[in-house]
């Protein structure tokens, strides 16, 4: 029995020997297959035994894997641009791979049982890439194989230690321009190192009712911060920060890793990133090929020379090599630059969602198993979340948003200002912001509760009314959060940006709290109102006593866990800025 055949003969595949029996609910062998239900050769199986029996089976060869090859993690000579960090901590050995497939329904062609938590997501595009098999027969032999598969990255206190979180959760997904995999060299610059080629930061609201998925562009430039990157022997690097770089050199440059980027993104937006999960441009291949394909369509036919992508006007389907053309191109698209690509990876990214959601994904068991195990295969993630029964939940967390809540948006941006001709943005001072206050207060960009209409009601109520004059604000700030010195930083924001001059730091807070709040008197309304509004108080953040000040008395703001540094607003506004356009990964549209 070779490797190839994945422990087949005769050309019987060892899945199809168990067969479920409705009566008992357990998977029995049976090699006679014109057996009937109460043949005396039945086996009864636990799931364990088919752990066992899939353990031992001879790994498959991969040696046309471009991810798994040899040399694939070299390191880059030019001690500048090293090598992305290569996938560490594997789990399990390599002979764990090769284990059989998970019991099917067998020849008889039973209709499968449906289960609550069968539920398989993916993200990939731009080159996101999770899947999750829900509860399985022969679950143990799945987590066994699947164990071995993960590949992980410890990023310290980048990240988050749980799998999931009480509140809402924030993942980085990245999808890197590394070359390695059977004829990737052939896409552009076969040098290249692996950047943050393609990022999306995904955040779940806290009652995981709805989601927004918001792109960052490569050529975003910002700056890095220092951080930390964590070497496979144990030993770790500082890596000093360095301002306006582009944001893909987050990571892979000067030994960056995944960590680097997370600490990025929340250098801009405030919103810390819980976990990250990484692929590379084989992953996209083989992933798109296990789904058997995803359904795009095009307002015009597409034949683009430099990338060789050639789709007909209309619907169509992408896998392997196409897919990837089709996420990479920029000729075929809108004006041609990077902003436009993302635009088409979102509608990929959709069109993805609602394949994998699809009945006809669900209900089949053996493309479930092998999309998990191509999506296994092609993740790395956080040290956090290596394991599969880790990624299982947290993926079950996810799937309960609904895919019309699932809102895709473009970080916003304007051209570069300190070049002349611009090739390269920054965020939008203004409209930037208004977005990342809304994620951090976990403001919906979806109508899919009542409640936050009625909240959004409440805040308009809150405005209203005479706001005093910034310099008759008298407030005094303590700090009750997680940053140190937000109460120093926040008086001082508050003194120079804003002209609250009779502001007073009051250091720490008797005790942590989770939301950030403001006391005041009925008669210091006005003051309220005008500190409400510089600092994008919520409603429920105003909390008005029943006596009036006296004399010299002030406010008091204690700042919250919700807090993420001066000048940062804590809630947004009740929609997304203007012009900042929005798509739904429920609804499917053709690319431009």
């Amino acid at each position: 029995m070779d490797a190839h055949s994945r422990g087949r003969a005769d050309d019987i595949d060892p899945a199809d020997q168990w067969v479920l029996n409705p009566h008992t609910g357990n998977y029995e062998l049976r090699l006679d297959h014109s057996a009937g239900e109460s043949s005396s050769s039945a086996r009864t199986a636990t799931a364990e035994e088919i752990g066992r029996r899939g353990g031992s089976r001879t790994g498959s060869s991969r040696e046309g894997s471009g991810r798994r090859a040899a040399g694939s993690r070299g390191t880059a000579t030019d001690g500048a641009r090293r090598e992305v960090p290569g996938q560490r901590s594997r789990r399990g050995s390599q002979g764990g791979r090769g284990a059989a497939e998970p019991p099917t329904t067998g020849r008889r062609k039973r209709k499968p049982q449906k289960s609550r938590k069968k539920k398989a997501l993916l993200w990939s595009g731009g080159v996101m890439a999770f899947v999750v098999v829900g509860t399985s027969i022969g679950a143990y032999a799945l987590y066994q194989k699947f164990n071995g598969n993960i590949d992980s990255i410890d990023v310290g206190d980048a990240g988050s230690k749980n799998v999931v979180t009480d509140g809402p959760m924030n993942i980085l997904v990245i999808g890197t321009d590394k070359r390695t995999g059977k004829g990737n060299e052939g896409y552009g610059d076969k040098g290249s190192t692996g950047h943050a080629d393609t990022n999306i930061l995904f955040h779940v609201s806290e009652d995981r009712t709805n989601a927004t998925a918001m792109s960052i562009p490569r050529d975003l430039v910002t700056d890095i911060p220092e951080c930390e990157s964590k070497k496979s022997d144990g030993t770790s690097t500082v890596i000093p920060g360095t301002p306006n770089e582009r944001f893909n050199t987050s990571l892979g440059q000067n030994g960056r890793d995944p960590g680097c980027t997370m600490k990025t993104v929340e250098n801009i937006t405030g919103l810390k990133p819980d976990h990250f999960m990484m692929v590379d441009f084989n992953a996209v291949k083989e992933l798109t090929t296990a789904v058997g394909g995803v359904e795009v369509c095009m307002s015009k036919p597409v034949d683009d020379p430099k990338s060789h992508l050639v789709l007909p006007q209309g619907k169509s389907k992408v896998q392997g090599e196409k897919a990837l053309a089709l996420l990479r191109t920029r000729d075929s698209f809108g004006n041609r630059s990077d902003l436009d690509r993302i635009k088409v990876q979102q509608q990929f990214l959709g069109s993805m969602i609602r394949e994998m959601k699809s009945s006809d994904t669900l209900t089949n068991p053996k493309k479930l198993y092998k999309l998990a195990d191509a999506a296994t295969n092609a993740l790395t993630v956080d040290s956090a979340i290596a394991d599969a029964k880790k990624l299982m939940t947290l993926a079950q967390e996810i799937s309960k948003v609904d895919t019309k809540n699932i809102t895709f948006l473009t970080m916003p941006v304007i051209d570069n200002p300190a070049e002349p001709k611009p090739v390269t943005v920054v965020v939008d001072p203004v409209k930037g912001e208004q977005l990342f206050a809304m994620m951090r207060s976990d403001t919906s960009l979806t109508e899919v509760k009542q409640k936050e209409k009625d909240a959004k009601g409440k805040q308009a109520a809150l405005l209203k009314g005479p706001k005093a004059d910034p310099a008759d604000v008298r407030v005094d700030v303590l700090n009750g959060g997680e940053i140190p010195g937000a109460a120093g930083s926040t008086v001082t924001w508050l003194q120079n940006e804003q002209g609250v001059l009779k502001s007073t730091n009051k250091a720490n807070a008797p005790e942590k709290i989770k939301k950030t709040t403001l006391e005041y008197a009925p008669n210091q309304a006005d003051q309220a109102r005008a500190l409400a509004e510089m600092m994008g108080l919520p409603a429920t953040a105003m909390k008005q006593g029943t006596a009036d000040a006296e004399g010299l008395e002030a406010m008091v703001l204690t700042l919250g866990a919700d807090f993420k540094g001066a000048g940062q607003l804590i809630t947004g506004p009740a929609k997304a800025p203007e012009g900042v356009e929005q798509a739904s990964a429920d609804k499917a549209v053709c690319a431009k």
